[in-house]
């Protein structure tokens, strides 16, 4: 038997807080107490919170490409993405992996990666070789020529916790308007004009032909590899209304207000992203998460592209609403449910003693510790 005694914690519980000790046993809470103490581990007045879960990163992709024309040996690229968001204080992550590729007429790279990646995660996992929890999340590119070919490829035993259907067919979503996706094209892959005006009638020719089937095959798929089904860019109310019957359980990245306010009153939880809370809007022109927070339509946030952003913004979001708990709520429990993931986010008896010890230097929260199920790792 394990056992360590957090004491003198500020304790963030799931609707409230108190200052006192939180008591960790083989791995899970065994008791939470109010008061002082003079034994165990002195947090001396930190922030005792639960591990951060992260639904959604593309961070992975980023050690595999550290620059457009390199590619990073695989394991060395996973470690290095786990290592980081743990001192970032994310305990668990599932790791977005993208399926659905195009093979003509595109000048950038879009080919096949995931199972390979997502074979080499399960094998760090299985020699404990990774310091906290890692699910797969794959993300279904809908204009795309083999996502089904993609699919096929996985199978139940994967440990593909959550699948996402994105359409990044240009005119829509995300990228509504064409002159910022000819902007963001053009500077990520130094396309000319009429490279990239090409790369769209091809978009335009694959959506035609494969989205209607992908769409309907994508939900099968997500349900036969037992995955929460997640939206992606929900834009108006056509949209809101096809996730409700496609029984999505949360919508990640609203771009418009409306259609964050339609899923949120349709009882799907939103998710938008952290980086957007901290930049004071998208980087896309689409709606600002602040704003969906001020009308009371947010339920999740998530790191997207910069690990660091997500316990920040849970702070931003609790300057906004005036509540630290609801607020690191969107950053722990409200995650860890709607991934179907019980047993942590939460400090509660009987959780997981996934744990981060915060400390708040001129208004910035900074991770000190972070431990996974008892266990520092960070």
């Amino acid at each position: 038997m394990t056992e360590i005694l957090f004491n003198n914690a500020r304790v963030i519980l799931p609707d409230g807080e108190l200052t006192g000790s939180v008591l960790v046993r083989d791995g899970r809470i065994a008791d939470i107490s109010s008061g002082s103490s003079t034994s165990g581990y002195d947090l001396d007045g930190d922030i005792l919170a639960p591990g951060l879960i992260e639904l959604h990163t593309d961070n992975l992709e980023r050690h595999l490409r550290p620059r457009p024309s390199v590619h990073w040996p695989h394991y060395a690229a996973i470690a290095a993405h786990d290592g980081e968001i743990a001192t970032c204080g994310i305990t668990t992550v599932f790791d977005a992996l993208r399926i659905g590729s195009i093979t003509t007429g595109k000048k950038s790279d879009y080919g096949r990666y995931a199972r390979e990646v997502a074979t080499e995660i399960l094998a760090m996992r299985e020699r404990n070789a990774l310091r906290i929890s890692h699910f797969l999340h794959l993300r279904a590119e809908i204009c795309s020529e083999t996502l089904l070919e993609e699919f096929a490829d996985f199978t139940p035993e994967d440990r593909i916790g959550i699948v996402s259907l994105m359409d990044h067919t240009p005119g829509q979503r995300q990228f509504r308007n064409l002159d910022q996706l000819r902007t963001y094209q053009m500077g990520k892959y130094s396309m000319t004009e009429a490279e990239f005006d090409a790369h769209v009638e091809n978009l335009y020719m694959i959506s035609a032909k494969h989205a209607e089937h992908h769409i309907s095959q994508g939900v099968r798929e997500a349900e036969r590899l037992g995955a929460v089904l997640a939206s992606h860019d929900d834009t108006d109310l056509t949209h809101v209304k096809a996730s409700v019957d496609q029984g999505v359980k949360f919508a990640e990245f609203p771009t418009t207000l409306e259609a964050a306010k339609a899923t949120h009153a349709a009882g799907i939880k939103v998710m938008m992203g952290a980086p957007n809370i901290m930049r004071g809007g998208s980087h896309s022109g689409n709606v600002a998460a602040e704003d969906c927070a001020r009308a009371e339509c947010l339920d999740i946030l998530s790191s997207d592209y910069i690990p660091s952003a997500l316990l920040l913004s849970a702070f931003k979001l609790a300057d906004i609403w005036g509540n630290l708990p609801r607020a690191m709520s969107t950053v722990t429990r409200a995650p860890a449910d709607a991934a179907g993931l019980s047993d942590r986010g939460r400090i509660e008896v009987g959780a997981r003693a996934d744990l981060i010890r915060i400390r708040v230097a001129k208004g910035t929260p900074v991770v000190h510790e972070t431990w996974v199920e008892g266990r520092r790792v960070a």
